[in-house]
């Protein structure tokens, strides 16, 4: 990831009017700027200069935003934030299924933008770190976990939630992502089986340490790993 000063920054949208107001705050932010408006121009463009972060729009010209993501964490963990008028829930949990970091509404305050696109360039240079610094200590291995130096007796399932959370703290992942994870099978399970796992999670997280909530809801989404 580039230094403070040059952070790099692809904004890709087809309406001149919205590209050119997010280039210019992106700008402003300090953030060297490129911008495409076509789908096909993406994954080259990435290939060749690859970003910091990229503003990504849905509904383009030659391909389509949701295709692009997919296809960006095949090969790459450049953050990605969804800037769209798609505003169903349904395209918000498939875009962070597809592996986006963030989904904002159209219209959009461009200063809470720039607000959340740092943000998300701060948590990823977080998570280049272990989750250790956490006081969490996870061996994959073994299939064992402790937290704060107390070891968690989880059931196989508890095990890969935790792992899944831990392997990208600050993240948020969608009930589905994480029933993909656990579930190895892929039984037919609702989503709010996950929950229950969760329930079960804190609780022995708690156990070990009863001051800080490790597991966070996001409400209407899913769950992420605090920091």
């Amino acid at each position: 990831m580039s230094s403070d000063a040059a952070m790099r920054a692809l904004v890709v949208e087809d309406e001149p009017t919205v590209r050119t107001l997010l280039s210019d705050y992106m700008q402003a932010a300090a953030f060297e700027v490129e911008s495409v408006s076509d789908g096909c121009e993406v994954i080259p463009t990435v290939r060749a200069r690859p970003p910091d972060l990229i503003l990504l729009d849905l509904m383009l010209p030659g391909r389509g935003g949701f295709e692009i993501c997919r296809e960006l964490r095949s090969f790459s963990e450049i953050p990605v934030v969804i800037v769209t008028a798609r505003i169903d829930e349904v395209d918000r949990l498939i875009g962070l299924d597809l592996g986006a970091d963030d989904y904002i509404c159209k219209p959009f305050s461009p200063s809470e933008v720039v607000a959340r696109a740092r943000a998300i360039l701060r948590r990823v240079r977080r998570e280049s770190k272990s989750p250790a610094c956490l006081g969490l200590v996870i061996d994959e291995c073994h299939y064992t976990a402790q937290y704060m130096g107390m070891p968690l007796d989880l059931t196989p399932v508890e095990f890969r939630l935790l792992k899944t959370l831990a392997d990208s703290p600050g993240r948020v992942f969608s009930r589905q992502h994480l029933l993909d994870r656990i579930y190895a099978d892929y039984r037919v399970v609702t989503d709010r089986t996950v929950d229950s796992h969760i329930k079960n999670l804190r609780r022995k997280l708690q156990s070990a340490n009863s001051q800080t909530e490790l597991v966070q809801s996001i409400y209407g989404v899913g769950y992420k790993l605090d920091l």
